[in-house]
């Protein structure tokens, strides 16, 4: 009896470590659905659903014809989504990309069409000048008092009327379709050595970088990820770059346009995550006062914030016109802005402020998007799509108002 106490006891002992932390995972689980903080989780969750629904009513859907043309579409309002990101996690709302974005589009076509201006420096114009008007909302909210709301919503009736303007009775102008940039959502790299090559690069990038912060946090004693949970994120991360690459590459390759949005997104995570700038924009989400208090210059980033989204917003109109090779007054009907702004949300950031990230315009732009190619293989018209994705929309901003109130609430405890 007494061996087979021990045995037992030995056998408990050995089995409480991996018990122990199945249980403090359930415990995170739980907390995170009480605290309606779920991360990417709904995101990814819708997106998988959308993926499967759309592939049992049409074969065509997953397939790589698809995939690729779907990964070039998603780049213009993905890029316009990005600035969105960046407002909202201020708590702020810009109402005005949609015009900025037609506006690049019409003025680089005036330019290097009726101009003759080389188109090199017809887009370095065009997004100059998408920066300026931001930074002009941004001056009009942070340094006068006028609401942002108000600001860009001004900034959206008058960049329209330029746009139109600009593009003259003819409520369009053609571009070249060989030139520098119809080739940014023209142009594939087939070859396997390029295409896998950037694959392994990037994975290999997030394991040295996940490593350098493990470090960084562990030498000023902040929480950080173990080895095993780094290795097992960035085999995910492998599996799906080189799942990517395969799909895409069984149809023209991987799409410059794409690599540029990933590149774009890559690089504002980083800068909001990782420089003194973006936990700026993080803190000044999470409240006005307290930023201030910490030592932020409250008009400076707010100033800086709108001029990120006025950027992107300009870069997005050339990815547009791109697609289109001509630019129209389509961009400033209102349908770009009200996708950019959906994209955001729906990809886990808070129109509340202080939460979320730049993936979240990926994800969200990816549904977005994802419906709008379901709905045309099958058929149905667009009203449907806009019934779909504004339910779509609703339970994202549920989501985010159920992780305000219980924040609410445990500040309140």
């Amino acid at each position: 009896m007494a061996v087979r106490w021990r045995r037992t006891r030995a056998r408990g002992a050995d089995a409480s470590p991996a018990a122990d932390r199945l249980r403090a995972n359930a415990g995170v689980v739980r907390r995170r659905l009480h605290e309606a903080e779920l991360g990417p989780a709904p995101a990814l969750l819708a997106l998988a659903v959308t993926w499967m629904v759309f592939q049992g009513l049409n074969d065509n859907f997953l397939s790589s014809r698809n995939l690729s043309v779907l990964s070039v579409d998603i780049v213009g309002t993905g890029m316009i989504a990005v600035g969105i990101v960046f407002v909202l996690l201020i708590g702020e709302i810009d109402l005005s990309v949609g015009s900025l974005a037609g506006l690049a589009g019409a003025l680089f076509a005036s330019l290097n069409v009726n101009l003759g201006m080389p188109e090199w420096l017809a887009v370095i114009i065009a997004v100059i000048c998408g920066a300026a008007a931001g930074a002009v909302h941004g001056f009009f909210f942070a340094k006068i008092g006028v609401p942002a709301f108000v600001v860009t919503l001004a900034g959206l009736l008058a960049w329209n009327g330029l746009m139109l303007y600009l593009l003259g009775p003819e409520s369009s102008i053609n571009f070249s379709d060989a030139g520098l940039v119809a080739m940014l959502t023209s142009r594939y790299f087939s070859a396997a050595v390029v295409t896998y090559g950037l694959a392994a690069l990037g994975t290999v990038a997030y394991l040295l970088l996940s490593y350098h912060d493990r470090r960084r946090r562990s030498a000023v004693g902040m929480p950080y990820r173990r080895v095993r949970e780094i290795w097992a994120r960035t085999a995910l991360l492998a599996v799906v770059a080189f799942a990517t690459i395969y799909v895409l590459g069984r149809f023209e390759g991987l799409p410059l346009a794409l690599l540029i949005f990933l590149g774009v997104i890559v690089a504002s995570d980083l800068f909001l995550r990782r420089t003194t700038y973006g936990r700026q924009v993080l803190a000044l989400g999470g409240g006005v006062e307290a930023a201030r208090r910490a030592g932020v210059y409250v008009a400076r980033v707010r100033i800086a914030v709108f001029l990120v989204s006025g950027t992107l917003a300009a870069v997005g109109g050339l990815f547009v016109a791109s697609r289109l090779t001509s630019a129209t007054q389509v961009p400033g009907s209102g349908m770009l802005l009200i996708n950019a702004i959906a994209a955001a949300v729906i990809g886990g950031t808070s129109l509340f402020g202080g939460r979320g990230s730049t993936w979240s315009a990926l994800l969200g732009v990816l549904i977005i998007q994802s419906i709008a190619s379901g709905m045309a293989l099958l058929g149905v018209e667009p009203a449907v799509q806009f019934m779909i994705t504004g339910g779509v929309l609703l339970t994202a901003v549920v989501f985010d108002a159920l992780a305000r109130r219980a924040a609410e609430s445990r500040g309140r405890d």
